[in-house]
């Protein structure tokens, strides 16, 4: 389960019991008999999955909050899908990946370390409060590190990319910081290139 803190809601951000729609570009819409999960650079085995092989990996749950850079906080959200750990399991990251790429659907990218990213709280979530995804909170598959800003559980996500060197992600390349952290209030600036 999630890293448990008191209090609960970091400087800056204020609760709310919506789920605010937030993404840039369109919904996408997904092709199951199409869709792939990529993984990439550097591993020790590249892979490709299905969608219905890429569930199959392995199942975890976990009860988070979810921190926007936006300065809302939403309590108690409970996601279901493929534990983080069991995708690095089968690709084995190589010593000198540190980093890692997320793709995701049109064009959009986020960059988060190796280390955030294994976690026993970090999911690959296809359900949020025990139903699927709406497509415009990331159906069919949604990246969760609730211990960051959410622009980096990307939506839609397609895959990833191991990297030896740091490189930003879409938002980070405007201007967001490149780690965010909420407790320290990583929302913009500090930490690029």
């Amino acid at each position: 389960m999630g890293e448990v803190r008191t209090p609960r809601v970091p400087p800056g951000q204020f609760v709310t019991d919506q789920w605010p729609v937030l993404h840039y570009g369109p919904v996408p819409r997904a092709d199951l008999g199409t869709w792939r999960f990529r993984v990439f650079g550097a591993v020790e085995e590249e892979r490709e999955w299905t969608y219905e092989a890429f569930r199959s990996l392995g199942y975890g749950e976990v009860c988070c909050d979810v921190h926007c850079v936006t300065r809302w906080t939403r309590l108690d959200n409970r996601f279901a899908g493929v534990p983080a750990r069991a995708v690095l399991r089968e690709v084995r990251p190589r010593p000198g990946a540190r980093w890692v790429m997320v793709h995701a659907e049109g064009g959009y990218t986020t960059n988060v370390t190796v280390e955030d990213l294994d976690r026993d709280d970090v999911v690959f979530a296809y359900e949020h409060d025990g139903r699927p995804l709406s497509p415009e909170h990331g159906w069919p598959l949604r990246l969760v590190i609730p211990h960051l800003y959410f622009w980096k559980s990307a939506k839609w996500v397609r895959g990833l990319e191991f990297l030896t060197e740091e490189r930003p992600g879409f938002w980070e390349a405007a201007g967001y910081h490149l780690r965010g952290d909420p407790w320290r209030e990583e929302r913009y600036g500090d930490g690029l290139p």
